[in-house]
């Protein structure tokens, strides 16, 4: 398992009671199923409710919450240009997310067909916390992961240091 121990001028922080630390997540990242309630707002609306997400874990970055497309409102999600590889996940296809008041280009992506072990990504959306008005876990308002590729959700639920900011390219 890889660990913060082993990047030169990196220091883990050690979770406290009801925390976790993202350098126990494993590499290749972990699919786990979450019942926490999800509230996505954009332009001031509502766009996504749920409390039957999935939670991508892997070494070093903050969680990615995952919703069924089922808890977007109808229209909000819509097809927008590009696409991205993840070695472990797949080939993603990217979404504009938008509300009668906003629109937010490319900021959630999907896995069309995820590769073996991943198949919980299947008709499931994630969302850049960054891009949207707000995301909440359990009544708790994210922050956004540094940088401008992953889209992880930093609650005081998980402890760092997180990959994305300047300087953690090679981590």
């Amino acid at each position: 398992m890889e660990n913060s121990r082993n990047r030169p001028g990196l220091s883990r922080i050690e979770p406290g009671p009801g925390q976790e630390s993202v350098w126990d997540y494993p590499r290749p990242p972990r699919v786990e199923p979450s019942t926490e309630r999800i509230v996505v707002t954009l332009g001031g609306r509502v766009i996504a409710e749920t409390t039957d997400s999935v939670r991508v874990l892997e070494t070093s970055h903050p969680p990615v919450y995952y919703l069924p497309r089922s808890a977007f409102v109808d229209g909000s999600l819509v097809a927008a240009a590009g696409s991205s590889f993840c070695e472990f996940k797949g080939a993603a296809k990217y979404l504009s997310v938008v509300s009668p008041d906003a629109t937010a280009e490319r900021a959630a992506w999907y896995y069309p067909t995820p590769t073996p072990g991943f198949e919980a990504l299947v008709d499931k959306v994630a969302v850049y916390p960054s891009a949207m008005d707000s995301c909440v876990v359990a009544g708790e308002t994210v922050q956004a992961q540094a940088g401008d590729f992953y889209g992880g959700w930093i609650t005081s639920r998980v402890v760092g240091p997180f990959k994305g900011g300047a300087g953690t390219a090679g981590w």
